[in-house]
């Protein structure tokens, strides 16, 4: 497994951050490589992405998010990662971002693509455009407040609520039914 650990300072107040971030279906308007995302439920996920040259359509599943503070996730099969994007108020309208994720590249393409420090880099590159597109909005374009508690709390083999395609509601709950992730 590879990590990457990277932080990006927005000039938004932390609620507005977090806000896009769970706009999931917005994330190819920033992120290289990813040319769709749709939401199946609150806390299911399918892309279309290309990595290191190879298309690739995976599902991630939140697996924790509580509002202004986190949201991790993981792969549902292959390409295998996880991670956890957190929040922190620097004052009141600058938030730093932080990224940490670990994957397994697969097949030489990928492994060749981490060993040169592709993958860094465009997680990097990532980060930087979600700074230029918040910043250049009035605000963020919807928001998810619900809560997803930790792998290991109680309610967590409640049935996750699904969300309307298309659709991305102000508040609600949604509580993941997989096993526990360590991200």
């Amino acid at each position: 497994m590879s990590s990457i650990e990277h932080s990006v300072d927005v000039q938004v107040p932390i609620s507005v951050a977090y806000n896009q971030w769970t706009q999931f279906e917005t994330f190819p308007e920033f992120m290289e490589g990813v040319e769709s995302v749709r939401q199946l439920t609150d806390t299911r996920a399918a892309w279309l992405a290309e990595i290191a040259g190879v298309k690739r359509e995976f599902e991630t599943e939140i697996t924790e998010q509580h509002p202004d503070e986190r949201v991790a996730w993981h792969s549902l099969g292959t390409p295998k990662h996880a991670g956890v994007v957190t929040f922190h108020r620097l004052d009141d309208i600058s938030t730093r971002v932080m990224l940490q994720m670990e994957y397994d590249p697969e097949g030489f393409v990928e492994t060749a693509g981490d060993w040169l420090q592709l993958v860094r880099m465009r997680v990097q590159g990532d980060l930087r455009r979600f700074k230029d597109y918040i910043e250049s909005r009035d605000g963020e374009s919807g928001a998810w407040r619900g809560e997803v508690p930790r792998p290991n709390a109680p309610g967590r083999d409640v049935a996750p609520h699904t969300r309307e395609p298309g659709t991305a509601p102000l508040s609600g709950t949604g509580y993941p039914q997989s096993p526990p992730s360590d991200a």
